[in-house]
């Protein structure tokens, strides 16, 4: 019996090399070029696998871009809790949560705007859905936080501004297609939709 654990943690550590390549190789890929104009197969080729074994981590490309993406909007969440503790005020707090997450969406105009479009209809059993709505709900929560403890909003009057300013974020970022319009241009539009939000 204890000789099985050497090879169950072996073949854990297989299954995590393998998808940290996968990530690597569909990042490096999908920043190079965007999302549309990548193959499953030359992701599968990059991280060294077989495209059967790349469909057992994301069964789509869509699901791929998740998986990359959401380790960066993670990372853009750390950053954006850290800035908000940062800045006096409710609204300046929470555009310094929000800066980050608009800034990693806006890395790739066209991965932002499909990533956005994979979160919101796509397949909600699959994890890295789930994961990336997670995500989501942390920004809310840290968002309704903001407001309830900066402005002495009670609550729930403070979760329904943040759903608000989450989804003028949302929808700000994904109308956006023009690379042209930059990171400063969405944020002084939300900080706008924020500031009736929160104020008002």
């Amino acid at each position: 019996m204890a000789s099985a654990s050497p090879s169950v943690g072996r073949r854990e550590r297989n299954k995590q090399a393998k998808l940290e390549r996968i990530v690597a190789a569909a990042g490096d890929l999908f920043a190079a070029r965007g999302v549309d104009d990548v193959t499953t197969q030359e992701i599968a080729d990059a991280a060294d696998i077989g495209t059967g074994t790349l469909f057992l981590y994301a069964r789509t490309k869509g699901e791929l871009l998740l998986l990359v993406q959401n380790a960066h909007y993670e990372q853009a969440l750390v950053e954006g809790r850290a800035a908000a503790e940062a800045r006096p005020g409710a609204l300046d707090g929470v555009m310094a949560l929000l800066a980050p997450i608009v800034e990693c969406n806006r890395a790739q105009v066209e991965n932002g705007r499909t990533y956005l479009r994979e979160m919101l209809f796509g397949d909600a059993q699959e994890p890295h859905h789930a994961e990336a709505l997670r995500f989501v709900a942390e920004t809310e929560q840290t968002v309704t936080d903001l407001i309830a403890s900066r402005t002495g909003r009670d609550h729930d009057d403070a979760a329904v501004r943040a759903r608000l300013i989450a989804a003028a974020m949302f929808v700000t970022m994904a109308s956006a297609a023009s690379p042209d319009i930059s990171v400063a241009d969405i944020l002084a539009s939300v900080r706008a939709q924020a500031s009736v939000v929160i104020e008002g």
